[in-house]
């Protein structure tokens, strides 16, 4: 493939079109019916922006999600993709399904930490640990949002519903997790952050293994309450009501943030109270497993979110070349070339024997 022109590059950019000759509008989805302010949205619309700039065609990228309202995502963007929505927390073997029969595939998957860190956590799990190629984003905020608002596993200890309930349970770090099963590619980011996050995805998209993006992603509706960690500080004071009626006003998008590398930056909330992030240091050095896993237990014991790119691996294998597939995806394959004849079958058979 040839080298763009700068004056061809430059004539793109007047019509507003992208190196494939499409617009912003040709990757984006239906109305979101989501809460106004939801995180959730602000992901999607940076995985629009990250889509239109990487250049990557719509009908290339199949997007999948398993349950809850992390997994209305992928109905907001590129709407000319091939979607899946799966059964609650299986999302990651249809993806690894859907990759193996067409290696060609952008993979996509959306996911909630409900979906990822219980329900579905063994299927995260052994899609890490095969290297499958596709980007998985975790819409992380604490709480199931489609019930109402119970803990997840992601819930950090101390944190507080709004009826009292505290949480007494460790959290599941998915970053740690992820670096631990062999991840190639993980980063942590704020739904506030656009910046960061389509840098981080449109990283994403040149990597061949797995990713996975833990997107720290306020619910406004059930999680806006001070001693929410997903969401909050851990010092700020508030009343507790005798009723909580089930009224959700409207709530501006979260305005983004901007700050130095390897600063502390206080993030102001929806209700005024903010949220604590650190940037990973410039001088960090994304592909050293151990001060990966180091820095993440620090962030942690510091009541912090680490974000930006926290661990990649760019040399390895990924589960489609640890099977030896061949380079024509499985899909366009005839029943003579998919099924073996009788005496391969038999040669097997005696091998065996």
């Amino acid at each position: 493939m040839g080298v763009e022109s700068a004056d061809s590059k430059s004539a793109r950019s007047k019509k507003g079109t992208n190196k494939v000759g499409l617009t912003v509008k040709d990757y984006r989805g239906g109305a979101s019916t989501l809460c106004a302010g939801c995180g959730h949205d602000a992901v999607t619309n940076q995985i629009i922006k990250a889509m239109f700039l990487s250049g990557v065609n719509p009908y290339q990228v199949a997007k999948m999600s398993g349950i809850g309202c992390s997994s209305k995502t992928p109905a907001y963007f590129l709407s000319k993709a091939h979607g899946f929505n799966t059964v609650h927390g299986r999302m990651p073997s249809v993806a690894t399904g859907a990759v193996l029969a067409n290696r060609n595939l952008v993979c996509i998957g959306v996911s909630g930490d409900g979906d990822t860190a219980s329900i579905g956590i063994g299927q995260f799990c052994h899609m890490l640990r095969r290297n499958v190629p596709m980007i998985y984003i975790v819409e992380n905020n604490g709480v199931y949002g489609l019930t109402k608002g119970q803990f997840s596993a992601t819930a950090d200890i101390g944190s507080k519903l709004k009826t009292g309930v505290t949480n007494d349970l460790p959290a599941i770090d998915l970053c740690l997790l992820a670096i631990e099963l062999g991840c190639s590619y993980v980063a942590r980011s704020f739904a506030a952050d656009p910046k960061q996050l389509v840098a981080l995805l449109q990283g994403a998209l040149s990597h061949g293994g797995s990713c996975v993006l833990d997107v720290i992603s306020p619910c406004v509706t059930f999680n806006n309450q001070p001693d929410s960690t997903k969401s909050y500080t851990w010092a700020k004071e508030h009343e507790e009501l005798l009723h909580e009626i089930d009224f959700v006003p409207y709530i501006e998008q979260l305005e983004p943030v901007d700050y130095e590398d390897g600063a502390v930056t206080d993030v102001e909330m929806h209700d005024g109270s903010h949220l604590q992030l650190r940037k990973v240091e410039r001088d960090f050095d994304p592909m050293n497993k151990v001060r990966a896993l180091e820095v993440l237990r620090q962030s942690a014991d510091a009541g912090e979110f680490l974000t930006g790119l926290i661990y990649v691996n760019p040399v390895g294998d990924n589960f489609i070349d640890q099977l030896s597939l061949i380079e024509t995806p499985l899909h366009q394959m005839d029943e003579r070339q998919l099924r073996p004849p009788k005496e391969a079958l038999e040669e097997a058979m005696r091998e065996l024997a």
